[in-house]
């Protein structure tokens, strides 16, 4: 809370003076909580360039608190991941979309079953969105045909595909299409084999609070079963994820509005963010509203690529290089923020 700091103190330093050259860690309330920072400026160019305005993410990698208290819990008391593999994926939802038009896509991701797929298109550019379509749910488990007709995002297996090289990550470790279920999390779970990864990767739809019927928890979208089960039905909810077992440094969740609330009314980070800290994860990658997806592969893989070859650096850090990179050398319509800043770290930004 930069307000919090008087106008001048003893060294004569002004607040912007106080925080140059380092790291923030923000813990915002109320409304804030569902401001990304990065999006402040400091100036704007005369002439409306997004490319060349003074945005703060330019001059500080910033990581966000649920509270004060979790920085302690962070990092003197939680102990680093003993996990021995760098990443476990899921992605590539098998969907058919609402209507003809997504046909093609449907057919991409079918085809699209691993990261050795023969002649595997690159279609990281596609100017798609991560939204979730409204279904009436009935009963307590949600209805696979309405999880189906969501968009097919084939290119979620680009930005899961180029993460695993990145990190050094085995192609089996990759569950695409059939393999990117409830059912499979779920059992990976139960086994202990989840709590193995330092990095789990999630890259589909995100439903916020309500958005898979009326009074459903917040949630991830994937391959949904013939018939709807209390083990899968095709929408992983918050608290089906607050019960997993993970022993992760980080979990990136690549998807839509990932930082939104548990219902409602609520808060921003109570929802998915606070259910996969309760499951054992030390920070996350989410999102403030609905992703490009195209935005989304850069942004993800860019921050990967960063932390892969410079081992000091932070996923804060890494997160803002990947930022600027979008704005500095995207298309124009990537300097815009809507495009660039949705995503945020929260929890233990640094190494």
């Amino acid at each position: 809370d930069l307000h919090s700091f008087p106008t001048r103190r003893s060294s004569d330093l002004e607040p912007e003076d106080l925080i140059e050259g380092k790291q923030l860690l923000l813990v915002p309330a109320g409304a804030l909580r569902q401001l990304p920072f990065q999006v402040l400026v400091k100036t704007l160019p005369s002439n409306g360039d997004q490319k060349r305005a003074d945005w703060l993410i330019r001059h500080h990698a910033m990581t966000v608190l649920p509270a004060v208290s979790s920085l302690k819990a962070l990092r003197r008391v939680a102990r680093a991941s003993a996990a021995k593999r760098p990443l476990v994926g899921f992605g590539n939802p098998l969907l058919e979309g609402p209507d003809r038009r997504y046909a093609k896509w449907a057919a991409k991701a079918r085809a699209y079953r691993s990261c050795k797929t023969p002649d595997a298109q690159q279609i990281a550019s596609l100017d798609l969105r991560r939204d979730v379509l409204p279904v009436a749910k009935r009963g307590v488990l949600t209805d696979p045909e309405d999880i189906l007709f969501q968009v097919p995002l084939p290119e979620t297996a680009d930005e899961l595909c180029a993460v695993a090289q990145n990190v050094g990550a085995e192609p089996r470790d990759i569950h695409l299409g059939a393999e990117a279920t409830e059912r499979e999390i779920k059992s990976l779970s139960d086994s202990g084999a989840l709590a193995q990864y330092r990095i789990v990767h999630f890259a589909t739809h995100g439903a916020m609070a309500g958005q898979i019927g009326e009074g459903t928890e917040p949630g991830l979208i994937l391959t949904p079963p013939n018939a709807a089960s209390e083990l899968d039905d095709g929408y992983l909810t918050s608290s089906e994820i607050a019960g997993l077992k993970l022993d992760a440094d980080w979990v990136i969740l690549s998807a839509c509005n990932t930082a939104a609330g548990n219902n409602a009314d609520a808060e921003a980070l109570s929802g998915l963010a606070r259910a996969f800290i309760y499951a054992q994860a030390r920070a996350l990658l989410v999102s403030h509203w609905s992703v490009a997806s195209h935005a989304a592969v850069a942004l993800v893989t860019t921050a990967m690529h960063e932390m892969a070859q410079h081992t000091k650096m932070g996923r804060a850090e890494a997160l803002r290089q990947a930022m600027l990179a979008l704005i500095d050398t995207g298309k124009p319509q990537d300097a815009h923020p809507s495009v660039w800043a949705p995503f945020v770290v929260v929890g233990e930004g640094g190494r």
